[in-house]
């Protein structure tokens, strides 16, 4: 080779490379390389410590290493889930074709029986805040959904429909290790969250049901059983149902239980998981609770397990979040200096820190408070306990809806300082699954209530039990830990702005107050946070 063909060949090469820190990325263990992960499960498990963190340990480097490879393969735009309506020979089967990756991924999250009878509560928590941290992935709203219908049969046993066993069984249990899938579709086109504007109507059949009409909504469309709520003919009351994808030897035929799925929507996050629009032509539908107590059933049960797996969803994010920030940082050089060595991008990355051991330390709390009562879901604000069991049973509630605004929107604002960090490359999807979880983020906020709807929904709650349960006595209950100046402030705007127009006509006063309320409602949440991480720290 000539002079003149090694010089051409030399000139403008660049040899930067990002192996280094890819290397560590793709070697890290998403719980045995995070500290602060591991004081929470030693803090919050007491005497199941030990054995929890040996099963964590065990299990992080497949969550870390082929499940998050699978998720990222997963999201590939031209692999997203799509329909094939008809079959060679003309027949409706309305088959969700997703990639083998997400199959895979699928096999193997719901083959750990996260909710069977052979696992601990606790270790599913912390198994299932590792697996929120791939994102979506195809898996996680519907291990969601599937624990929300599982916890739905597991509260109102019913002898008269035993399909409903057998479902539980192939839900919670798996059968010949087969773990089968649960949806919720409870939106409609009018409702969204407003589901006494339900208009599915549900005919009697015998002791079951037919369905009939339109979900537009419907998350896990691959499901093998949904909750569903509708209106029983007659009535202008919603009911709760649990209606089977395929009736007995149908699904290897692909013949559906009396319903169609018109289309996928088309969502800027949570792609990888399947939201269809379903229309109802005749399904067969089991009933499940109370007649005509549908909203409270659904609500109470379903929808008060997705609002508090969607914390837990949040702090996984924001702690994958900061660890490869803060991992890229270390890594990155730019004029001269790392990045970390710069005060500015320091102070966002202690940010992103404290706000992911925040919402951490947050959600573990408030899973030992729904573990440690009895009968969690579905209280109601005016129920039978003991006073002292039923402000503890109301501070659940709150403290649920509270998080679901507090982490997601958090979660939000996180990720986006994450991606920063990275500059243009924390865009490029090859690169980084931040953007993906960033967008995932986003579609949590606005799923199982959105913000509006939920502060709302706080602001009626603590009005309505004024007279057993004072807004004094909500702050101090709530911030137990906290110091007795932050208590008396908390208390003093929370008693001044239940006399403000939050929820009157609009108005300059009540738009002031609805801004307000919501600004309490983000730092009320936040202080309940730092009493969580001082009580790990």
């Amino acid at each position: 080779m000539s002079m003149t063909s090694q010089n051409t060949e030399a000139r403008g090469k660049n040899s930067y490379s990002f192996d280094e820190f890819v290397e560590k990325r793709e070697n890290l263990d998403w719980y045995r390389d995070e500290p602060f992960l591991q004081k929470a499960v030693k803090k919050f498990t007491g005497s199941e410590s030990e054995q929890v963190h040996e099963k964590i340990l065990s299990f992080s480097p497949t969550v870390s290493s082929q499940w998050n490879r699978l998720a990222a393969q997963s999201a590939r735009p031209e692999v997203r889930p799509y329909l094939l309506h008809y079959d060679a020979f003309n027949h409706r089967i309305d088959r969700v074709v997703r990639p083998f990756e997400t199959l895979l991924l699928e096999k193997g999250v719901f083959g750990e029986g996260l909710f069977s009878s052979q696992m601990t509560s606790w270790e599913s928590f912390v198994k299932r805040m590792l697996v929120h941290q791939i994102g979506e992935g195809g898996v996680t709203c519907p291990l969601t959904c599937t624990h929300g219908l599982i916890a739905l049969i597991e509260e109102f046993p019913d002898e008269t429909h035993p399909e409903l066993q057998e479902i539980l069984m192939h839900t919670k249990e798996g059968v010949n290790g087969d773990f089968a899938i649960g949806a919720q579709f409870m939106s409609e086109i009018q409702g969204g969250s407003d589901l006494p504007a339900n208009l599915l109507e549900a005919v009697p059949d015998g002791k079951n049901y037919r369905l009939y009409g339109n979900k537009f909504f419907c998350s896990v469309a691959h499901a093998d059983y949904s909750v569903v709520t509708a209106k029983i003919s007659g009535s202008n009351k919603v009911s709760t149902f649990i209606v089977p994808s395929w009736l007995p030897g149908d699904k290897e035929k692909e013949k559906r239980n009396g319903y169609q799925i018109n289309r996928i929507k088309w969502k800027m996050g949570t792609a990888e998981v399947p939201t269809g629009e379903f229309q109802y032509n005749g399904a067969l539908a089991y009933p499940i609770g109370p007649k005509d107590k549908g909203i409270a059933v659904a609500v109470g049960i379903v929808l008060t397990l997705s609002r508090l797996e969607i914390g837990i969803a949040c702090a996984g994010f924001m702690l994958r979040a900061s660890r490869e920030a803060n991992l890229y940082s270390e890594f990155r050089t730019v004029f001269g200096k790392r990045i970390k060595d710069y005060p500015l991008a320091a102070s966002k990355l202690k940010l992103i820190e404290n706000a992911a051991e925040r919402a951490t330390a947050g959600a573990f709390k408030i899973y030992d408070l729904f573990l440690r009562l009895e009968k969690p879901l579905n209280p109601g604000l005016k129920s039978d306990h003991p006073l002292d069991i039923r402000k503890q049973l109301f501070n659940l509630r709150e403290l649920i809806l509270l998080q679901k605004i507090g982490a997601t929107k958090e979660g939000v604002e996180v990720l986006r300082e994450a991606i920063s960090v990275f500059a243009g490359h924390g865009v490029m999807e090859e690169f980084s699954s931040l953007p993906r979880i960033f967008r995932d983020v986003v579609v949590n906020e606005q799923w199982e209530g959105p913000r509006n709807l939920l502060l709302t929904q706080i602001y009626r709650d603590i009005s309505r039990v004024a007279d057993w349960y004072s807004p004094s006595d909500f702050v101090s209950n709530v911030l137990d830990g906290a110091s007795q100046e932050t208590i008396q402030a908390f208390s003093e705007q929370l008693e001044d702005l239940l006399q403000r127009p939050v929820l009157g006509e609009v108005s300059e006063g009540s738009m002031e107050a609805a801004l307000e309320w919501d600004a309490f409602c983000g730092s009320f949440f936040k202080a309940y946070q730092e009493v969580a991480l001082s009580e790990i720290k």
